[in-house]
């Protein structure tokens, strides 16, 4: 176990499947350190690629009561991660300073051994380049000293419009990402596998909104005169009155 693992906590009570953290990976990895990422027929009837992330959409639940569950997954960075000792070439790597699961280009040859070896399908064959692409958690963004430090997150958390995305060490008890998993009930995708993946998920919870009676009419209504709403004339029509 690496002294530091950096890792993903993702709030699925606040994703809203907007895809926002999908687009701005593939934007910045296409020409980053892991790029290219290609895309076959992207314009056609049936176009595919790679990518790093992606977001799974499904529903819930029963007629009447259903809910839609936006699920990010991309790769989970896991502590024991069983695509590392089936790569033939050694070109599946998790890092000790940080903790971060990598695939070296160089060194692979698209045999899908670390594919097949992963349980949650987070890996991705390039069909161009006929070799393995997963998250890196944008490796050579984190610790590029040239951009801002507020900037030095992954793509997909600095782009995420609801926050739903926290990113930090979840070894540092102190850290953001720990302290959502321990106070928001954050857990862990088919623990029974004995991966023990780094990435988290918070899971969904009922919210109840309290509403006052005046939080319901507008402070600056343009139409409120004195105070009260406009009223029609007693003798005037409203839309009661119209026929069907």
């Amino acid at each position: 176990m690496s002294r530091k693992q950096l890792a993903l906590v993702i709030d699925l009570n606040v994703c809203v499947g907007c895809h926002a953290c999908v687009t701005s990976c593939k934007e910045w990895n296409a020409s980053g350190a892991a790029g290219p990422m290609s895309d076959q027929n992207p314009f056609g009837a049936d176009p595919s690629g790679t990518f790093f992330n992606r977001v799974q959409t499904f529903e819930v639940g029963e007629f009447p009561n259903t809910e839609t569950v936006h699920f990010p997954k991309s790769c989970l960075h896991c502590e024991d991660p069983p695509c590392v000792p089936v790569c033939p070439t050694g070109a599946s790597y998790k890092r000790e300073e940080d903790g971060i699961v990598l695939v070296d280009v160089d060194k692979c040859i698209g045999c899908k051994y670390c594919s097949w070896a992963c349980p949650y399908g987070a890996r991705e064959i390039d069909a161009n380049q006929k070799v393995m692409k997963k998250c890196t958690l944008c490796v050579d963004r984190i610790y590029d000293t040239a951009l801002p430090e507020i900037d030095r997150k992954p793509a997909c958390v600095k782009a995420c419009p609801t926050s739903a995305r926290l990113f930090g060490d979840i070894h540092d008890p102190q850290s953001e990402v720990s302290r959502a998993i321990r106070e928001e009930g954050g857990y862990t995708l088919m623990p029974e596998w004995g991966t023990h993946p780094a990435n988290h998920y918070l899971p969904r919870r009922k919210t109840r909104l309290r509403i006052h009676a005046d939080e319901l009419v507008r402070a600056d209504n343009p139409l409120t005169v004195e105070g009260h709403p406009p009223r029609p004339a007693p003798d005037a029509s409203t839309l009661e009155d119209a026929s069907i």
